[in-house]
Formats: C-alpha cells, structure tokens, sequence
C-alpha cells in the first residue's frame, strides 16, 4: 500500500543478488513503497538513503561489468594459448575412424574390449555411434540420436 515502508534486517534478507534487490526495491518504489534496512542504516524514504542505496547499485553494477571484462580477457588468453572451451570430441566423431570401428566390430575377429582400447573410447559411446551409423543418426549429448538428412552430405 501506498506510503507504507518494508523494514528487513539486512539488505540480504531481501535479495540474494544486487540485481535482485534493486530490482525489488524499484518495484516497491513504483507502488510507493519506502523500505528501511535495519543493520545497513538505509531508508530510501529519505533523500540520504536514497543516494546511499543508488551507490550501492551503482558499485554493483561496476562490479558486474569488471567479472565480464576479466572473463572474456580471461577466455581470449586461452584461445591465444590454443586452449578451446567445451566438452572434448569423440574419436568417433571424424567418419573415418567410426568406419574403421565398424569394420572392426563386424569382422567379429577382433573382441569389443579391444576395439574399445585401440579407439580409447568406453563401451556406451562406441554402441551410440554404431546404433547411431545404422539408422543414419547423429548421437546427441542426451543420450538421443537427432535424424539426419543424407541428401545434405
């Protein structure tokens, strides 16, 4: 209701994050809300509060603004050092080992155990790819196999 204040204990009360709790403080503003915080002295019902509260938001949002420039810094050094982000490919992922690990597992000479060390791959990856090869599907990273169309290849 209008020209009522929400009292906390600590600005942590009420948000977990800046964002959060400037975001709920400016809704609480719109309606004509005033909010005080016990521990932190702020009353943005008085000019003072206001500005002390508008600083805080501010620092965070520089705050904010400094992690993404030191992660992309961060992820540029490293594409610079050759390192790429992401989950590692499998060996089955290039056509023609997943050809040659077909040809070994059809030759029905060569055990799977073997196939499996020669390829350095595990067993549940190495049956998903030639499931994956006989019904002309591409694995996905759950567990289900997309349909592609040949025609494009």
């Amino acid at each position: 209701m209008a020209s009522d204040t929400l009292v906390v204990w600590k600005l942590d009360r009420l948000g977990r994050t800046m964002k959060h709790l400037i975001d709920t403080l400016t809704r609480l503003k719109d309606k004509g809300i005033g909010f005080k915080s016990l521990t932190e002295n702020i009353d943005t019902t008085t000019p003072g509060g206001k500005l002390i509260f508008h600083v805080f938001g501010s620092l965070a949002e520089f705050e904010r603004d400094l992690i993404r420039e030191r992660t992309q810094a961060g992820l540029l050094a490293a594409r610079a050092r050759g390192r790429q982000g992401g989950r590692p490919k499998s060996p089955l992922s290039d056509e023609k080992k997943l050809a040659m690990a077909q040809k070994m597992y059809t030759d029905k000479t060569i055990p799977v155990k073997d196939i499996l060390t020669n390829l350095g791959i595990k067993k549940t990856t190495f049956y998903k790819y030639l499931k994956a090869k006989d019904t002309n599907l591409i694995p996905v990273r759950s567990g289900k196999a997309a349909p592609i169309n040949l025609a494009e290849k």
